[in-house]
């Protein structure tokens, strides 16, 4: 097997690419560069730079390397910013892996795996969200992530791929200081950015219906966001009929915004007193995984906490910020 892998030279792409290399599973990468960077990549990954959108490029590199199975990691992912540019990511994300797949497709490949998101399922009126609880989108990037699970499973059926859906929770940590979140627009790291400048980290609305008034989220380490790719390839590889999966990735356990920050400052040495902003456009007030049916099918449960999240994520900036 050979793996194309989108996106594989950004911040979760990058640790899925290292993981699935140092298990011996032969790669190779995608990638636009506009928020990833060659660094990342282990010493003797190909990297192929372009757009998911370049059919002729996609369809090269399915040729000349081979690829057997792919990893769609590469999408556009602020909330934020998907309301405010809601074509921007449908392009990116809905025609960017239609593009994918119809490459796929045309070069004999036949095991697709899609990183989703919690997004789909948009406010959920429930403490643990499953993967049978219905999903009722808020946002552009929620809508352009299930529609993309829509778009796989439509192509599975008509061209008999094996398809697998990961719906990442609230993503945080580095395996090394040089794979750390080097954006800012992840709770972590904006947090970090916002101490580094001397400014009070920022809490975007404390009226929600939580104990708090904070939103909830189920944050999970990177490094078990890239195992449970690894494990997810795993099944597929050791596949004689096609699957079929969506499966989330989370903890099952909730942290509130205050949480986190409470848990930053005390892992940093860094207590400064939040500045409440408004809500932002598309945030639920609480999301949280049940993890029960991604153990039960790849043998996969999250290893890292959320100290060892904050931790890991403080050393990356640290790498960068060699001043703090």
């Amino acid at each position: 097997m050979t793996w194309l892998i989108t996106g594989g030279a950004g911040y979760i792409g990058g640790h899925v690419v290292r993981q699935l290399a140092e298990a011996g599973e032969r790669v190779v990468v995608l990638d636009d560069l506009s928020s990833g960077s060659a660094d990342r990549l282990p010493a003797g990954v190909p990297l192929v730079v372009g757009s998911t959108l370049d059919r002729e490029l996609l369809d090269a590199a399915v040729r000349e390397h081979g690829v057997t199975g792919v990893l769609h990691v590469a999408a556009k992912k602020q909330v934020g910013e998907s309301v405010a540019e809601p074509l921007l990511y449908y392009r990116e994300n809905v025609e960017g892996l239609r593009t994918v797949l119809e490459a796929a497709v045309a070069g004999g490949v036949r095991k697709v795996l899609f990183s989703s998101s919690a997004a789909v399922y948009g406010m959920p009126d429930t403490d643990l969200v499953t993967e049978s609880t219905p999903c009722e989108p808020i946002n552009p990037y929620g809508e352009t992530k299930l529609i993309g699970e829509w778009l796989l499973a439509a192509a599975a059926k008509a061209y008999g791929l094996s398809a697998v859906s990961l719906r990442y929770f609230n993503v945080a940590g580095a395996a090394s200081p040089e794979l750390a979140d080097d954006g800012v627009t992840n709770l972590v790291p904006m947090v970090f950015q916002r101490l580094t400048d001397g400014l009070p980290p920022l809490v975007f609305g404390d009226d929600y219906p939580t104990p708090d008034g904070t939103c909830i989220r189920d944050y999970i380490h990177v490094e078990d966001v890239a195992a449970a790719h690894l494990a997810a390839v795993r099944r597929l590889d050791a596949a004689g009929e096609p699957v079929s999966l969506t499966l989330n990735i989370g903890r099952g356990e909730g942290v509130s915004v205050r949480g986190m920050l409470d848990a930053i400052a005390r892992i940093t040495g860094l207590a400064v007193e939040p500045e409440v902003t408004p809500r932002r456009a598309g945030d639920p007030a609480r999301v949280v995984a049940a993890a029960d049916l991604i153990h039960k099918e790849l043998d996969w449960s999250a290893r890292y906490g959320v100290d060892d999240m904050i931790e890991s994520a403080w050393a990356g900036w640290r790498a960068r910020h060699p001043g703090l």
